[in-house]
């Protein structure tokens, strides 16, 4: 089986390391295409006003000067003789839960794998403080990585479809199990942007310093973290509300 690892915190993140270490579990035809600096809040987007830079570290392992999109394009058209059979990114430091996967680069990149009909999966480690002291934040994720996708390797994926994956901010042994759920809803009203003045005095401003409010409702990602468990949440890329096309129509028709 070939595997191709990219991620969004970077070539040289920690959680890199974690996803290769799990990869390495299924197959020792690994390929890795990463972002060369940390692409956190990249989303799907594509570098268009200047040019991505290839740099090899070493036979198949590759880092792109451009967003985990960039990076999986690149990946699939340029670095590898043949598609992968399966698409992981991560492990991503941080939660990818709820709302969050619209901005989510360690997500997008797994989007980019499912635009190609490749199986694609994300992971992401939540932490804490204790975690953080400790230095145990990918633990959960190391230990229980290869028993989530270990089920997901055959399983039926329905076409532009993807899986998302996170690991609670706990000691693997910890962990309680994996619970398949949907996707929970953040509060984004009570988001915060903090100003400050830079030395030159000029005004700047700094997204996403504190804990955004969320309702941890029945069966989502959200209150499966809170639970103690793994979350795995099946994504699709259909953006469409299906049930208000019908209503929508009327207001047109003559």
């Amino acid at each position: 089986m070939r595997i191709l690892l990219t991620n969004d915190d970077g070539y040289h993140a920690p959680g890199f390391e974690v996803l290769e270490a799990i990869a390495r579990e299924f197959s020792d035809d690994i390929w890795v295409c990463a972002p060369s600096e940390e692409q956190s809040g990249a989303g799907h987007s594509l570098t268009l006003n200047q040019p991505v830079r290839l740099q090899k570290f070493a036979e198949r392992r590759f880092a792109v000067t451009g967003t985990p999109t960039d990076s999986v394009m690149m990946a699939l058209r340029e670095v590898m003789d043949s598609p992968p059979d399966l698409i992981l990114s991560g492990v991503n430091r941080g939660a990818n839960l709820a709302d969050d996967i619209t901005y989510s680069g360690t997500v997008s990149a797994a989007i980019e794998g499912a635009l190609a009909g490749i199986r694609s999966i994300a992971l992401s480690q939540v932490f804490n403080r204790e975690t953080r002291k400790a230095g145990t934040i990918f633990d959960a994720a190391r230990e229980w990585g290869p028993k989530v996708i270990q089920p997901l390797l055959d399983a039926p994926f329905a076409g532009r479809t993807l899986v998302n994956v996170n690991f609670p901010p706990r000691a693997a042994s910890e962990v309680k199990g994996i619970r398949v759920v949907r996707q929970g809803f953040h509060d984004y009203s009570r988001g915060s942007i903090v100003e400050g003045t830079d030395p030159r005095g000029h005004r700047y401003f700094w997204f996403g310093l504190h804990p955004i409010e969320h309702t941890l409702d029945h069966g989502t990602d959200l209150e499966a973290i809170d639970d103690g468990f793994v979350a795995v949440t099946p994504l699709q890329l259909d953006f469409t509300h299906h049930s208000s096309i019908g209503a929508l129509a009327e207001r047109f028709e003559g």
